[in-house]
C-alpha cells in the first residue's frame, strides 16, 4: 500500500530545515501525494520562526497545484503540566496541531515526568498528534500513555527520521508503541519529519515497525485524505471543507 499523506514537514522557517513551501509541492506532486502539513517548530524552540509566522499562516492556500496542505505546527511540549507554546483562539485557526518533546525546551528527566507531562498534554485538548514519543531520550510509561492516547482521540506518531538520523535507538520503543495503541484501540500516524523536501512521504522504516506489530491498517492515519481530515473533524478543526476536492480524486 503506498501512503499519500504525511502530516509532519519542516521548512527554512524552521532555520534547521532546508526546504520552501514550494519545494515541498513539487515534491508533492513528484511523488503523487495528495495531502501534507507544514508543521514548523513552535516558538519556544531556539530557532523557531516567530508566533506571527503561525497566526498569518490564514495566508496560504489549502490546495496549490491539486495537492493539499494543511496549516499547523509541530509544538514544544514545555513542562509536566502539558502546556505548549501555542495557545488560545489561535491553535483553533490551525489545520493541525502536533506536540512533543525537543531539549532546548524540556531537557529530559525521568520516566515519571515525561509522562506525566506527555498525558497532561494529551487530556489537554490542544494537540492532536504526539510526535516522536519513542524518542529513547525521554523515556516513557508507554502502556500509560497508550492508554490515553486512546480514551482522548489523540494519535501518536511513528517518526520514520528517528530511525535515520535522529533519535537513534528508537526502534524497540516504536515497536512497544505500536503494540499498545494496537491493543488500546487507539490510533497511530506516520511523520515523516522532513527537514528537507526530498524526504517528503518517506516511510519505508515506519512501516516496516507497523507491520512488524500487525496494526490495523483501519486506525492508520496515513491510509487516506479522508482518514486524516476525518479525525481532524472529529477533533474540533474547522475550515476542512476546502480539501474535499481531495476526496474523490
Amino acid at each position: 500500500m503506498q501512503y499519500l499523506v504525511d502530516i509532519h514537514a519542516h521548512t527554512i522557517a524552521s532555520t534547521h530545515a532546508y526546504s520552501t513551501i514550494h519545494d515541498y509541492i513539487a515534491v508533492a506532486k513528484e511523488k503523487g501525494l495528495k495531502l501534507f502539513a507544514i508543521t514548523d517548530h513552535g516558538p519556544d524552540m531556539a530557532d523557531a520562526p516567530h508566533f506571527w509566522h503561525f497566526v498569518n499562516m490564514r495566508v496560504l492556500p489549502r490546495i496549490i497545484d491539486g495537492v493539499g496542505m494543511l496549516r499547523g505546527i509541530e509544538a514544544n511540549i514545555k513542562n509536566a503540566a502539558g502546556e505548549i507554546d501555542f495557545f488560545g483562539d489561535y491553535l483553533k485557526e490551525l489545520d493541525i496541531v502536533l506536540a512533543g518533546f525537543h531539549e532546548p525546551v524540556f531537557p529530559p528527566s525521568d520516566c515519571q515526568t515525561h509522562t506525566q507531562a506527555m498525558i497532561a498534554t494529551i487530556e489537554s485538548g490542544c494537540v492532536d498528534i504526539i510526535t516522536h514519543p519513542g524518542n529513547p531520550a525521554y523515556p516513557i510509561d508507554i502502556y500509560m500513555v497508550a492508554q490515553a492516547a486512546a480514551k482522548y482521540n489523540v494519535a501518536l506518531e511513528i517518526n520514520n527520521s528517528s530511525f535515520l538520523t535522529s533519535r537513534k535507538g528508537s526502534e524497540g520503543n516504536c515497536l512497544a508503541i505500536t503494540k499498545a495503541v494496537g491493543d488500546a484501540g487507539g490510533l497511530l500516524v506516520m511523520g515523516s519529519d522532513s527537514h528537507v523536501a526530498f524526504s517528503l512521504g518517506d516511510f519505508e522504516q515506519a512501516i516496516a515497525i507497523i507491520e512488524k506489530a500487525e496494526f490495523p491498517l483501519d486506525r492508520l492515519l496515513n491510509r487516506s485524505p479522508e482518514a486524516l481530515l476525518a479525525f481532524l473533524s472529529a477533533r474540533g478543526h474547522k475550515s476542512l471543507d476546502e480539501y474535499s476536492v481531495l476526496l474523490n480524486n
